[in-house]
């Protein structure tokens, strides 16, 4: 096949030297791979099957673990460090975690495109990777519908909390309120005031998609966050 531009998300040792590694790519969506040598020390493809790395790949299969035939760089590594860097590490497991094997997913590509050259400017790292999660709960057709579960207005001077279920909002007083939720609605989300708001959006949407097994990088997120309180 015609090589693609892909992402590693993943990578586990398999056998004695390869690897197997889920890709991120343009056209297929999520895709297991098995990339033999991947795990010999010194080996090109251990060098080049790095997080962050933009590649090409191309591959042979036509059952669910593929085998990868090529591997070549298409540009640099992100160089991530500190936050931005378990920023990444977040995006590759819940894309690895929410993505159905070669469910195309175009726009989440693209999101996460954009999210790797975001994240070592902190002042665009929450507002890209925002978007980056919108464009995986989109292609799970699981976006939040902005309405009551019965398909009602929200009223801007209530406060609600997303319920899972209906992928809606219910009334509840120590929500987020109706006003704030509309402007995340209309899709601008740049106003600073929204960040605490969307993200708990978010999170709450992805929750029931991520399963009860906590999130390593969210782990690491919150030691980070627990050695600079104590420093």
């Amino acid at each position: 096949m015609t090589a693609e531009p892909a992402f590693l998300l993943h990578r586990r040792a398999y056998r004695e030297t390869s690897a197997l590694v889920d890709l991120l790519t343009l056209d297929h969506g999520r895709i297991r791979a098995v990339a033999h040598g991947g795990q010999r020390p010194g080996s090109k493809s251990r060098q080049r099957l790095q997080p962050f790395t933009p590649l090409f790949v191309s591959w042979r299969g036509e059952r669910e673990l593929k085998r990868l035939t090529l591997m070549e760089s298409r540009g640099h590594t992100a160089l991530l460090a500190g936050e931005g860097l378990l920023c990444g590490l977040y995006a590759n497991e819940i894309a690895t975690r929410l993505l159905p094997l070669e469910l195309a997913a175009t726009e989440v590509f693209a999101f996460y495109s954009a999210l790797l050259e975001a994240l070592p400017v902190p002042a665009e790292r929450g507002l890209a990777l925002r978007r980056y999660e919108w464009a995986l709960l989109d292609v799970l057709e699981a976006t939040p519908r902005f309405s009551t579960p019965e398909g009602g207005a929200l009223d801007p001077h209530q406060r609600y909390r997303f319920e899972a279920d209906t992928r809606a909002f219910v009334a509840a007083p120590q929500g987020i309120e109706g006003r704030t939720l509309r402007l995340i609605e209309q899709g601008d989300w740049q106003p600073a005031g929204l960040a605490n708001a969307l993200k708990a959006v978010m999170r709450a949407a992805l929750a029931p998609h991520l399963g009860t097994t906590a999130l390593r990088s969210r782990e690491l997120m919150l030691d980070l966050a627990r050695r600079r309180h104590r420093s």
